[in-house]
């Protein structure tokens, strides 16, 4: 088991990508924090995960964009595991809307919880990992981190900062045994993408050379990549998971 013995955390974990990641730690030896908003589903998920996998498997609620409940995420985990080895820094939402209608709220609710959340859970993590000498964070960017796409101002604005933002982390976090990278998903099938119209969802797998969208555990699988001692030489990277999407982009 590859990460047999490590204790991770999991932001956004309630659904899609962080579901996803929560049960491919668990079925890969982990003890879970699976993180998400109190009105989420995470509890009752947490709950399930729990029964399959005996005592692996917490869920703690914080809301990203307030920092007192990120800093008690880790204070209870900690209290629980006896340490954090891994966090998938995954919280997000999205927004699309002409940058001419957008406003100022909307604008800074994004930015908020897609980058300064993201800065948030890392700055708490890299005070727990530290002291430990060790650690590995994974930040969820997106293949607009990368290229700019119309109508989604705020989201690319924010998932560039977390690029950037996870090379200084990595930099920063090297010399005391901790490492920072993020992950590039393109468009992946969650239930989000299932209320597009056909249309719509043909021309978004048109935009992969893979032909398809991708799956949430093919992301979960990276995530265990960079959190695992399999990554040991991996830190500042921004691995793509994208079917192929930038490849002719760059």
């Amino acid at each position: 088991m590859r990460l047999k013995g490590k204790s991770v955390i999991v932001t956004g974990g309630a659904s899609g990508i962080g579901l996803a990641s929560v049960e491919r730690c668990l079925a890969e030896g982990a003890d879970v924090v699976l993180s998400d908003i109190a009105s989420s589903d995470g509890q009752a998920r947490a709950a399930a995960l729990d029964g399959e996998f005996p005592g692996r498997c917490l869920f703690i609620s914080a809301d990203v964009a307030d920092t007192q409940q990120v800093d008690r995420l880790f204070q209870d985990a900690v209290a629980e595991f006896g340490r954090v080895d891994a966090v998938f820094n995954n919280a997000g939402i999205g927004g699309i809307a002409p940058s001419d209608e957008v406003s100022d709220e909307d604008f800074l609710r994004v930015i908020d919880i897609n980058l300064n959340g993201v800065f948030r859970v890392a700055r708490a993590a890299l005070r727990v990992m530290y002291p430990q000498g060790s650690g590995s964070i994974v930040n969820c960017a997106s293949i607009l981190g990368v290229f700019g796409q119309s109508q989604t101002a705020a989201y690319t604005a924010a998932k560039g900062g977390v690029v950037n933002l996870t090379r200084t982390l990595a930099i920063e976090a090297a010399p005391k045994g901790v490492r920072v990278n993020a992950i590039g998903p393109g468009y992946i099938d969650t239930p989000l993408l299932a209320e597009l119209d056909d249309a719509l969802l043909q021309g978004l797998i048109g935009l992969h050379p893979l032909g398809r969208l991708g799956r949430p555990e093919e992301v979960a699988n990276a995530f265990l990549f960079l959190a695992s001692d399999e990554a040991s030489f991996v830190t500042g990277a921004h691995l793509m998971v994208d079917g192929g999407f930038t490849a002719g982009k760059s």
